[in-house]
């Protein structure tokens, strides 16, 4: 496994994240336990969850899953690099168990550590922007948590680039640390982020976690597997129908290179300095022994510029993108 630093921090966290959205939705506990397993076997030290996550199971239930498999492992947490969130609703009636009030930052940090078994979480990263409280209130609570020890770095989620460059300026001027890495939706399909995002993250060395790196199946060879017979969900089929002709010349491409899709894809967003680490979220077993072997891809300067002409970006920062 290769390793890199979470943003400007001096962490050091691997080059594959684990991501464990599926654990109580798709991935049975058992399964779980076996994925997180192999996670360290593979030398990969950085995990993340969210206190959200549990799908079926219900909300905490991925935390639980997490926090069980601590308990039973006690000499793996000191190897481990854990990530959780905070945003979420958490309950169908509280009207202060969600956003990122002072009030339920706290909470929701106390309710983690109980389900994840320990006592500090490596990375509690914002699950979504809260415009409606401001950043000073923000981090009086985030601060806090840090000086009792329960939280060590602060990230966020789904930000734009413009909350970044806010949320590091405020955090400034109280002399703190601020924020170290920004988990968002990226991947060859969706280059948005590189337009205003990535530009923010550079100036401010905030790493970048890709999360769904694989479009969500669409990059991990879906024409070959509907022609194999495989199921796929109506927004698949809608996404292929749209996307058929850059898919067909995708899929090409990798047969030209003897490599799968899925790792073509993660070596893609492995190649940008910009990103600390993609968050891989399998379902099983052999689709996460598959994902890590990507981290030893190195893609040529022609591959990447054939996946840019069939994946274009927004053509670069703004404004040139759109403007001059």
């Amino acid at each position: 496994m290769k390793y890199t630093y979470l943003g400007r921090s001096g962490l050091r966290v691997s080059r594959i994240c684990l991501g464990t959205m599926n654990m109580g939705h798709w991935t049975s506990e058992d399964d779980s336990q076996v994925i997180m397993n192999t996670a360290i076997e593979k030398g990969i030290n950085f995990f993340d969850t969210a206190n959200v996550y549990g799908g079926s199971k219900g909300r905490g239930t991925t935390e639980e899953y997490i926090g069980r498999w601590i308990k039973q492992h006690p000499g793996k947490r000191k190897e481990l690099v854990l990530a959780t969130k905070v945003y979420g609703p958490m309950s169908d009636e509280g009207i202060n168990d969600r956003y990122l009030s002072a009030y339920h930052i706290r909470q929701a940090c106390e309710d983690s550590l109980q389900r994840l078994q320990t006592d500090h979480i490596d990375l509690y990263q914002m699950h979504h922007v809260d415009r409606n409280t401001p950043w000073e209130e923000i981090w009086q609570a985030m601060e806090q948590l840090i000086r009792e020890g329960k939280v060590l770095y602060v990230g966020t989620s789904n930000f734009a680039g413009w909350h970044i460059v806010q949320g590091n300026e405020i955090a400034g001027k109280r002399n703190t640390l601020g924020i170290v890495s920004e988990q968002s939706l990226y991947h060859l399909e969706n280059r948005a982020i590189e337009a205003e995002l990535i530009p923010a993250c550079e100036e401010y060395e905030v790493g970048i976690i890709p999360w769904s790196p694989l479009g969500g199946g669409l990059l991990g060879g879906v024409l070959k597997k509907l022609k194999e017979g495989r199921r796929a969900t109506k927004e698949i089929l809608k996404r292929v129908e749209k996307d058929r002709s850059k898919l067909e010349q995708y899929e090409a491409l990798c047969d030209e290179l003897d490599e799968r899709p899925a790792d073509v894809a993660l070596a893609w967003l492995l190649s940008n300095p910009a990103v600390t680490a993609p968050i891989v979220g399998p379902r099983t077993l052999e689709q996460f022994k598959e994902n890590v072997e990507a981290v030893d891809m190195e893609l040529s300067k022609d591959t990447l510029e054939r996946l840019n002409d069939i994946w274009p970006g927004p053509g670069g920062p703004a404004p040139e993108c759109y403007a001059w």
